[in-house]
């Protein structure tokens, strides 16, 4: 039995239609990574040292990507709930952490901080690093490490020290100089570093740890006195600035760092790209200028070398806190 001419054109039709869509769906799936924006969280407020080179970055990657980088501020218990949140987002490669140093000094030190930044996060890409210094106020009878190591043994107690809050960067930094100089200094924290800083100038506070860039306009204007750098060695921007390890503070190194973490499971397509696209920004030589102003060193490299940097502090940070037998609130 002959068939109908319309059932063979209909059954030819439908033959060529699946074949094209069967060829079709694997292009859709091979759709070039991004195709909408991203979200990068912040988890420190809008105008913080971070936020300002975070939002430089997101910038500049937005422009690689061919898709905005949305900067998105969730500020609260030393960038715990941010990087909570961030845990818990979808892993699709639209969502992204901008993180710093207390993204391990909180991890370490908290109970229970919200969120592990080794099992549920998959480092991206390493942007910068960097030391903060050690300043006093213009009223403390100090001008080296040296003076300031004997004024605190002289007075034990008696000198006021201020940081960003409990497990805060600022907070370690005392807790690791403390350890290793024998000397014990009064630990105030604060919401956040800006207050710590007003009571630093004004005379509540007789010393802190800051970042470059908050600290050299200050330092600038005779408001704070820096003593040293916490980082192996002195850097461009405070040339006569030594180093802890030069004045004799042995074996205490404190260095901030920044970059980019997604949630553990994102498509490494996703990571791949992102971390290539924001070697390319590091290359720039704008963004290379502002970055070092910031007192960094740019640490451009694959998603892995991030990884071991934060794996290592948080180690470190941790025996600290085992071996001065450290609790926090």
């Amino acid at each position: 039995m002959k068939s109908h001419p319309i059932a063979s054109f209909v059954a030819a039709a439908v033959t060529c239609l699946a074949a094209a869509l069967a060829g079709a769906a694997p292009a859709l799936a091979q759709t070039p990574y991004p195709v909408r924006q991203i979200r990068l969280v912040v988890p420190f407020s809008p105008g913080a040292g971070t936020d300002t080179v975070a939002r430089f970055v997101a910038h500049k990657l937005g422009e690689r990507l061919g898709q905005p980088v949305v900067v998105d501020n969730r500020t609260g218990a030393g960038g715990a709930i941010g990087a909570a949140e961030v845990a818990k987002a979808d892993p699709d490669g639209y969502t992204l952490l901008f993180v710093a140093s207390p993204f391990t000094t909180v991890a370490a030190s908290a109970k229970n901080p919200g969120y592990d930044p080794i099992a549920q996060f998959a480092p991206v890409a390493a942007i910068a690093s960097g030391p903060l210094a050690f300043v006093v106020g213009p009223n403390v009878a100090a001008g080296t490490m040296a003076e300031f190591v004997a004024l605190a043994r002289r007075e034990p107690g008696r000198l006021n020290y201020g940081s960003a809050g409990s497990g805060s960067v600022n907070h370690l930094a005392l807790e690791l100089f403390m350890a290793r100089t024998g000397t014990h200094v009064v630990h105030v924290p604060y919401r956040g570093i800006a207050d710590a800083t007003k009571d630093l100038i004004g005379g509540t506070l007789q010393a802190m740890t800051a970042s470059i860039p908050a600290t050299l306009p200050l330092a600038a204007e005779k408001r704070v006195r820096v003593l040293a750098v916490t980082g192996p060695r002195r850097i461009p921007q405070l040339p006569d600035v030594p180093s802890w390890q030069e004045q004799g503070v042995p074996n205490a190194e404190v260095i901030n760092y920044w970059g980019i973490v997604a949630p553990a499971g994102t498509p490494r397509e996703a990571i791949v790209r992102i971390n290539a696209e924001v070697k390319r920004v590091l290359a720039q030589p704008d963004v290379r200028e502002r970055l070092e102003r910031e007192g960094a060193e740019l640490i451009p490299g694959e998603p892995e070398r991030l990884g071991a940097l934060i794996a290592s502090d948080l180690a470190n940070w941790r025996k600290l806190i085992t071996e001065a037998r450290l609790t926090f609130e």
